[in-house]
């Protein structure tokens, strides 16, 4: 059974992360959290669940509006060839959630730690994060290097690089 969001915010008060959540209707676009997201501060994110042409999985976070160049990311990663998206029911046996619905979060539900995790350096210059708690009808802020431990006490230590494009299609530096 996958972690629910309650058992989620446990696993982050035994380890003494501080995390705020807000409740919403269901959001499975970040244009749709756009219109909804009313004046939750910080970070807003989107969650790309690849997998490369040897199947190794990547979960890839970035800022809402980041343009990341899925032609040649994989050589930044380090992946066995180019990256396609992974199917929802991959998604589902690894990560316990549903399209729309993943984050960096469902780290927790990947016991066997298939999914390699990835976030986004021009995202970590934000101080507070926001995310699905595992579910698109809440989303949970968090601070950065608390999402670092969250992740590295689940079993993900993330790489943090630079994944985003800005301006003429060069990577932010």
């Amino acid at each position: 059974m996958p972690a629910t969001p309650s058992d989620l915010f446990a696993f982050l008060d035994r380890l003494g992360l501080a995390h705020q959540t807000v409740t919403h209707p269901a959001l499975f676009t970040v244009e749709q959290s756009r219109t909804l997201r009313g004046t939750i501060p910080g970070g807003h994110t989107k969650n790309l669940f690849l997998k490369d042409k040897k199947g190794t999985l990547f979960l890839v976070t970035a800022l809402e509006d980041a343009v990341i160049e899925l032609k040649s990311l994989h050589r930044l990663l380090g992946a066995g060839g180019r990256f396609s998206f992974g199917s929802a029911d991959l998604m589902r046996e690894t990560l316990g959630v549903e399209p729309g619905a993943v984050t960096p979060f469902a780290a927790i539900n990947d016991t066997e730690r298939r999914v390699s995790v990835v976030l986004d350096a021009a995202m970590m210059q934000h101080e507070t994060l926001n995310y699905h708690p595992l579910v698109n009808t809440m989303t949970t802020s968090i601070a950065r290097a608390d999402l670092v431990r969250f992740l590295e006490e689940t079993g993900h230590p993330p790489q943090i690089a630079t994944v985003a494009l800005s301006g003429a299609g060069l990577p932010r530096t």
